[in-house]
Parts: structure tokens; sequence; C-alpha cells
């Protein structure tokens, strides 16, 4: 970002805002500011890529560092004395009176957009660094950054360009459009490369399914071969390597005997041969089944990320691994995703709806989306009320798991105490609610 529309937002902040009402870390290096509306003012604060952007209200809040609990200790709720780009320089000055702080106490916060130098530093009165979102030391810069040392000023800087801001929020919101599909797209990249290695897996271990008709063949044939021998069981003898007989169509037929079986337990071994090709065939029907739902739950997955343009909900639908206790929870059914600090746990296939039912405790909230095979939805909770956006987030989780086509669906919720199994994963339930869920159909390009 050029000197000339820093200046132009330190402009545009100072005329319209007086108060920061909220002040938080979104992402590694991306600070947001919020002035009590329904959007903010991000600082993006990559080295060497640094901008400020327009855009909503992010929802959430992932970061606790030192630093971060200072940037909202500081900041949130304080008064806003001036705002000013300091000798011409890519750094926007906020001099705040913290909500905290007595009389006329203030501090600064520098938002430097200086490329190398790109920081945000916290600043008091006296001109003393009290945090800091990257801290340098003396064997990287000239200029320490560090708690409890006096900030020194940057070198000089003279501006290439110049130039006039006709419409600062049209510019702001300009940024954050190409911020955004650069960010949306890479998102997405990463997501479906994570989900089709999941769809590649599961296709390799169906084409590697042995094949049930063929089974049921192998069974038939080994039960006819059983019956013929204890037909012709007279015609055996000790230590026959073979039989030359007849079937029941009357053609001639030859059958080669196993070896160290006794003749009278010759029969019993072909029908052992025709019972376990019967489980075979029966196991692989059940196999099948159970990973082409699989398969059919990660292609909706898939095409809700195609066709998603809300990059936190795309972060829902395929995670980033969890942290602290998160990362060290693992079910032994079905997927498990974090909303909100909420445990939601879905199934993938009938098998799995049915595991999820039989463990989930009387007061978690079951989903399932109305008139629809597919997911059960479970959220985990002993909470007598949730918040609107946890319900809305697993309902979209839900659609997003059972179907591909766009449209408006119902899902229905009610206590998992409500629900009653009828036959493998098929419910009945009552004193249910059901909320509304618009499934996108195509990409929206911003």
């Amino acid at each position: 970002m050029k000197q000339y529309e820093i200046k132009a937002v330190a402009n545009y902040l100072k005329e319209n805002f007086n108060f920061i009402k909220r002040a938080r870390r979104v992402a590694n290096n991306v600070v947001e500011l919020n002035f009590g509306q329904d959007f903010s003012i991000f600082f993006e604060l990559t080295r060497g890529n640094s901008t400020i952007y327009k855009a909503p209200a992010k929802r959430i809040n992932n970061y606790n560092a030192p630093f971060d609990v200072q940037l909202n200790a500081l900041l949130s709720h304080s008064k806003i004395l001036d705002i000013y780009v300091p000798n011409d320089d890519k750094v926007i000055v906020f001099k705040l009176k913290p909500k905290s702080q007595y009389k006329d106490l203030a501090i600064e916060a520098r938002f430097e957009l200086t490329g190398k130098y790109t920081n945000l530093i916290l600043v008091d009165n006296n001109g003393v660094i009290l945090d800091a979102l990257h801290h340098i030391d003396s064997s990287k810069s000239y200029r320490v950054v560090k708690p409890g040392v006096e900030l020194k000023e940057l070198l000089p800087f003279k501006s290439k360009f110049s130039g006039d801001v006709e419409d600062v929020e049209a510019m702001l919101k300009s940024e954050y459009t190409k911020i955004f599909s650069k960010e949306l797209n890479r998102v997405k990249s990463g997501k479906l490369n994570s989900v089709n290695k999941k769809i590649s897996k599961l296709q390799k271990a169906l084409a590697g399914l042995l094949d049930e008709n063929q089974l049921k063949d192998e069974a038939k044939v080994n039960e006819n071969i059983a019956n013929i021998i204890l037909a012709n069981l007279h015609l055996i003898k000790e230590y026959d390597k073979e039989l030359k007989t007849y079937d029941f169509e009357g053609n001639e037929i030859t059958i080669k005997l196993p070896k160290n079986i006794t003749k009278n337990r010759i029969s019993e071994y072909f029908f052992n041969l025709n019972k376990k090709a019967k489980g075979k065939a029966k196991n692989v029907k059940i196999e099948r089944a159970n990973l082409e739902d699989r398969l059919n739950f990660y292609q909706n997955i898939k095409s809700a990320i195609e066709n998603s343009t809300d990059i936190d909900q795309i972060e829902l639908l395929s995670p980033k691994q969890a942290k602290s206790k998160q990362k060290k929870e693992k079910i032994s059914v079905g997927e498990l995703f974090w909303i909100e600090g909420y445990k939601i746990m879905v199934g993938r296939n009938s098998k799995e709806n049915q595991e999820l039912l039989s463990i989930a405790k009387s007061n978690d909230i079951w989903m399932h989306t109305r008139e629809l095979p597919g997911s059960h939805v479970i959220i985990k909770t002993d909470k007598q009320n949730l918040p609107d956006s946890l319900i809305q987030s697993a309902a979209k989780l839900c659609v997003d798991f059972t179907t591909q086509m766009a449209g408006n669906y119902s899902v229905d919720y009610t206590k998992r105490k409500f629900v009653k199994i009828q036959e493998g994963s098929s419910v009945e339930y009552d004193k249910y609610k059901t909320i509304s869920v618009l499934k996108e159909g195509v990409e929206i390009r911003v």
C-alpha cells in the first residue's frame, strides 16, 4: 500500500470514528479493529505484503498469546484521541485512552506498514514499548522492538509515489475483494486436495473389493461338489487324489480331492468352502455399501467446498488439525468437528449413524435433514440453550454432508432422548425444532 493511500485511510478513520469497540488478532498477521458496526477495518501485517481493508466483522477469536491479551485490554473499548501519520511515513498511529487507564494517561498503537519492519507496536505515554506483534532483537535490526525498551524512530522515508484517493471506502473494499478472492482460492485448493486424497483412497478400496457375484458362484460350485461327494462317497478310496464321476446333470466331472482329509470328511470340507464364500460375499456387500456411503459423504463435502464463498464454512467442512485438548480428542466412529468450542460428530454412513445414536447422551442434540437419507449430526452438550450461530452452522454441515443439490432444506433437531430408533438408522422423533438452510449451487466469484 502506497504512503498517500495510508494517509488517506488515517484521515478517513479520524473523521468517522471516536472509539474502538473491539481489537483482536484474527489471523497470524491480521489485526481487526471494530468500531461498533457490522464491518471492521483489518490490518494485514505480513512483512512485504501489508495492506488495510474493510470487511464484515469476524465472529470468533482464536488467539490468546500475551500480545493478544494486551491488545484486547488496551485497545478494546478505548477512546480515540487522535489518528495520524507521523513524518509522512507508512505508519498509522492511534493515540488512545484505554478504558482501564486513569485521567489523561494514553497509549499509542503504531500500525507500521513499512515492508521489512511491518509491525503493530503498543507504546506507553513515555515512548516505552508495552508489547508488539513481532519482537525484534539487536541481531536483526538497529531498532530493538521488545517490551520495556524505548522505541526508536524509523529511518526517514521518502515515497516514490504521490496521488489522491477519491473514495477511501471503495479502495478499502477493493483491497478486501482482492485479498478475499486470493485467500478463498488458496483455502479451497488446500481443502480440496485433502478431500480428494480421501476420495481417492476410498475409490481404491472399492476397486480392490472382491466381486460378490463371483463369490456367490464359487459358493454354489463348492456346495454342488460337496453333494456330489456325498452321493459318490462309496467310490472313494483312502489316499485317492481325485474322483472321476458324473454330476447331477449327467456330465462327466473330475474332482480334485483335498490332501490329508479323511474320506468321511471330504464333503464337510467343501461345505465349509461354500460357507466361507457365502460369508465373504455377504461381508463384501456390507463393506461395499459402507465404502460407497463414505465416498458419497466426501463427494458431498467436495461439492460444498467447490460451491462455497464462505472461508469460515470451508474451514468447518474440512478443518485444520485442532490444537490442545481438541487435537487429542478422537472418536472411533464418524467425523469430528469443533464449532464455537462444541464437539460435533457426523455419521458418514448408515452404520455410523446407528453407532452415533447409540453413544449419544440423552441431552445431546440430534440433527437430520428432513425427508432425505443422509448424515446424522450429534452436538455434544449438557446445556439447555445453545448459540443460534452454532445451530445454524451445524445444520449447514448436516445439509452439506447429505446432498450436493442446491436448494432450501429443512433440518430438524431435538434432544437425543426424544429420538426413537426404528430399524437400522431410521428414527422417529418429537419435541423438535426446524431450521431452514440455503445450499448454494454455483460458485459466486467476488
